[in-house]
């Protein structure tokens, strides 16, 4: 017996798997970058959201075409895996359908197996012809370039041809066990396959390559969308659950407030504070570096893998009032922009290191991707936050922009600085003297 096919699956299986752990830790220390944020408060409601949201898919099912569509690939995505567990270890030890030793039950899962793949190869198809026959307005905004636009087609290429080769293999292997041949125990469920197996050359030889072949490249594919994952918005694959379970908690439209900031206005507030009075010595740890962002750093960790999380869906900008009445933001826009400088940065680190690039810099920031007129333009109504199916958080990354505009560069939009101007002197938004103010009521 030959152990060379053991020997080549095992180095496959290795660089594959190693590829993966490498990127896994690229991805962990980039999202450390951010910096620290306490996302462990009330972990009932966490695991709740989890199961509701990531698990249980109850935000895709609003739109119920896109969402039952997504829930037949994910459930077939999950459940079809169990079958690469079984491929890894025949693959390893030489031996073939090692789990058939469970019987009728096995006989159940691969044609489980079957009849998922064939309804994922479905689905699949229409969501292609959703992007490009279609041509669903969300996947063809300003921002879906070339690489965000490819990316999503070569997943759905990626696991049309997957879902073949399964029911092809299956097909092949189905039709020698008819034959007897040897190697090839009699044992599961082809409800699909056994179709396809009528269109295969009925020779043993023939069908044993066809099956090896469709084996080999399978797994091989597998690998290969594995590692392909880091570069991908199909990311969320993984990072949907971690995702949903860090995500805010609070009552939308709750703002977090700095907490230099509200001391110094509760002092300002203070009737009985003296203002010639010398300051309190205080911890300088409890203020801030940098009010608000101006580069990827100076986000939190939740938020960086907001970014990573984006599955680019375009459901945030589809209701984003701004986005609908021609205006230049895009929620979705911000995250992809927030995640390609992020890996900007991760490039200059894989050169130097995480001290010399906090230190150095490259002379661009978020800012300079992510443009005035994108950031002034939000509302901040949570729309985007609301449609997100992932529970990603557009609007944070906004806000903490605009506070290191307004804080740090006294850069702000002329009416609201006219504004701020008016309540300074008036008292009220308007530019009327507080003693015209009821004038109105005249006229």
């Amino acid at each position: 017996m030959s152990y060379i096919p053991n020997i080549l699956f095992a180095i496959l299986l290795f660089v594959g798997i190693g590829f993966f752990s490498r990127n896994v830790k690229k991805l962990i220390r980039n999202i450390k970058l951010g910096k620290d944020v306490d996302r462990s408060d009330n972990p009932s409601e966490r695991w709740k959201n989890m199961i509701n949201i990531a698990l249980g898919q109850s935000k895709m099912v609003r739109r119920p075409v896109s969402g039952l569509l997504h829930l037949v690939v994910y459930i077939g995505f999950i459940i079809i895996n169990i079958e690469v567990l079984e491929i890894i270890i025949d693959g390893l030890l030489g031996t073939h359908r090692v789990f058939s030793i469970a019987g009728g039950l096995y006989d159940f899962l691969i044609g489980s197996f079957e009849i998922l793949a064939f309804l994922v190869l479905i689905s699949v198809i229409i969501f292609w012809i959703r992007r490009i026959l279609l041509r669903i307005p969300r996947f063809w905004n300003k921002e879906m370039t070339s690489w965000p636009k490819n990316d999503a087609l070569n997943i759905l290429y990626f696991e049309m041809v997957l879902m073949s080769l399964f029911l092809i293999m299956n097909a092949a292997d189905y039709s020698l066990q008819q034959m007897g041949a040897i190697h090839y125990v009699n044992a599961g469920s082809f409800p699909v396959s056994q179709y396809i197996a009528v269109l295969l050359p009925q020779n043993e030889l023939v069908l044993f390559y066809i099956e090896r072949g469709a084996w080999w490249i399978h797994i091989t594919g597998i690998f290969i969308f594995l590692n392909y994952l880091y570069y991908s918005k199909h990311l969320h694959i993984l990072l949907a659950f971690p995702n949903t379970w860090y995500a805010n908690l609070n009552v939308q439209g709750k703002i977090d407030n700095l907490q230099s900031v509200t001391d110094e206005v509760k002092m300002m507030m203070d009737p009985d504070a003296d203002p010639y009075a010398a300051p309190e010595e205080s911890n300088n740890s409890d203020l801030p570096e940098k009010f608000g962002a101006s580069d990827v750093t100076d986000l939190s960790w939740v938020q960086l893998m907001n970014a990573y999380t984006c599955t680019e869906c375009g459901r945030c900008t589809s209701v984003c009032p701004a986005s609908q009445t021609g205006k230049e933001l895009s929620p979705r826009a911000i995250m992809m922009k927030t995640r390609d400088r992020l890996e900007e940065v991760s490039k200059i680190i894989d050169d130097t290191s995480v001290e010399a690039f906090r230190e150095e810099g490259d002379n661009k920031s978020l800012l300079t991707t992510i443009s005035n007129e994108e950031i002034w333009a939000c509302t901040s109504c949570n729309a985007c936050v609301t449609e997100c199916p992932v529970n990603i958080d557009p609007l944070s990354i906004i806000i903490d922009l605009r506070r290191y505009l307004v804080m740090e560069k006294s850069s702000a939009p002329q009416e609201l600085n006219m504004m701020m101007t008016n309540i300074e002197n008036n008292g009220a938004p308007w530019q009327y003297n507080q003693m015209d103010r009821l004038n109105w009521k005249d006229e």
